[in-house]
């Protein structure tokens, strides 16, 4: 096989011409279902597997089942990657147009008809050629390939969309190619393709019949590393603390046990307003990410970042000598990155109203009950100013992930 112009060149058996017009017999038709064997999320550098089954769904005892051919089935992983035209200046490029391909021809191009960019693609891999099906009748295929370990991770945001997808092209006989396309995630954990896989202690015989299996092993060993350095770099635990102060004077200190996170933890944090000399009548802490495109490809100089909020916490704390926050960093989320167009980075980003005069505290008169109550002033002049502590997060075991990802892991066609 041969690949020219994003898609590959059939066999000559499966080429059809693209004058052919013959009809297909009334209620013809074929399922195409393709499931990913562990879920539709997978760390850069694994092998991604997929099981492909074509169908013949009549019965044999109905009157009009006959035998389906169909002339041949590809599969091929591509990364498509989109901009926003208002936030994202890119170099012209022959790339860039839309490669649609017309029905009748026979060259298989994974992103046809969609918007953006391949920027990615694994070689396409021929299921099969000259497949016939009797009425009833199933054929599985699997199909394994390793996504690469340098590509981006998959990411939707406000100036750039990075989106993974494995399509099947299959052909029948004289009509045009229909496309099966299974969207996945990708997360990306930096610094994993540099370490080497740990041998095995013993040096067994090679053996070409063991491939498959070597490579299964291969990729466990893989998930194995990148749960232990996942576990490396989120497991350390020393306590950070930040005096929060004003022009006025010391409101008080936050204290933290860690800076870096996997996707599903939560970032908890402690106040002491005790320690403050400034009254703080509220603060509030939101979990966020700043999306910053690269200055030689933003389409304003000095344009805007771009934020998101993930979680959010507020709290009045008029009188409180202690408080804490817990903030889950969604597991469907993306990972901090940056490529050479776009940077993605977390922050947990605070604001806080403080009072300008001091506030004496509630004290309960002599000779009245605990739960007397008690009326605050109407009015306070107040002050605002806000503070950001940047933090790290990294993906997570993507079986995890799976667990909570919008995206499917079957999808199916009928031609």
């Amino acid at each position: 096989m041969t690949v020219a112009g994003g898609g590959s060149d059939l066999p000559p058996q499966a080429v059809v011409a693209a004058g052919a017009s013959r009809a297909e017999p009334a209620g013809a038709m074929i399922e195409v279902l393709a499931q990913l064997s562990r879920g539709p999320v997978f760390l850069a550098g694994e092998m991604l597997e997929c099981a492909i089954v074509f169908t013949n769904p009549l019965s044999p005892a109905s009157t009009s089942a006959t035998s389906e051919m169909l002339a041949w089935a590809s599969a091929q992983i591509h990364c498509q990657f989109h901009a926003s035209e208002s936030r994202v200046a890119l170099p012209p490029s022959d790339a860039s147009a839309h490669d649609v391909q017309a029905e009748n021809e026979t060259v298989f191009v994974p992103n046809r008809g969609e918007r953006g960019q391949c920027i990615l693609s694994t070689p396409p891999k021929i299921l099969f050629c000259d497949l016939r099906l009797d009425p009833g009748e199933s054929k599985s295929y699997s199909y394994c390939e390793t996504l690469p370990a340098a590509g981006p991770p998959s990411f939707r945001g406000q100036a750039v969309k990075y989106v993974y997808k494995l399509t099947v092209g299959c052909q029948r006989v004289h009509s045009p190619i229909k496309l099966l396309r299974l969207p996945f995630r990708v997360l990306v954990l930096h610094g994993l393709k540099d370490y080497q896989l740990p041998q095995d202690d013993g040096v067994a015989p090679s053996n070409p019949f063991l491939e498959e299996e070597e490579g299964a092993k291969k990729d466990s060993r893989l998930a194995d590393l990148a749960t232990e350095l996942l576990m490396a770099a989120t497991s350390r635990r020393s306590l950070h603390l930040y005096n929060i102060s004003n022009t006025r004077g010391t409101v008080g200190k936050f204290g933290i046990f860690k800076t870096v996170y996997k996707l599903g933890e939560d970032v908890v944090g402690t106040f002491a307003f005790s320690d403050g000399d400034i009254p703080c009548l509220q603060y509030s802490v939101s979990l966020q990410t700043e999306e910053s495109v690269q200055e030689e490809f933003q389409r304003r100089r000095g344009q805007p970042v771009a934020y998101s909020t993930h979680a959010r916490h507020q709290e009045s704390c008029l009188h409180t000598a202690r408080s804490s926050f817990s903030l889950p960093v969604p597991l469907g989320s993306t990972p901090g990155f940056t490529t050479n167009i776009v940077a993605l980075k977390w922050r947990l980003h605070f604001e806080f109203v403080t009072s300008r005069a001091a506030l004496e505290a509630h004290t309960v008169p002599q000779g009245h009950a605990e739960t007397s109550p008690w009326t605050g002033v109407e009015q306070i002049e107040v002050d605002t100013f806000s503070w950001d502590l940047p933090i790290k997060v990294l993906p997570t075991n993507p079986v995890l992930a799976s667990s909570v990802s919008q995206f499917s892991s079957t999808n199916s066609i009928t031609i």
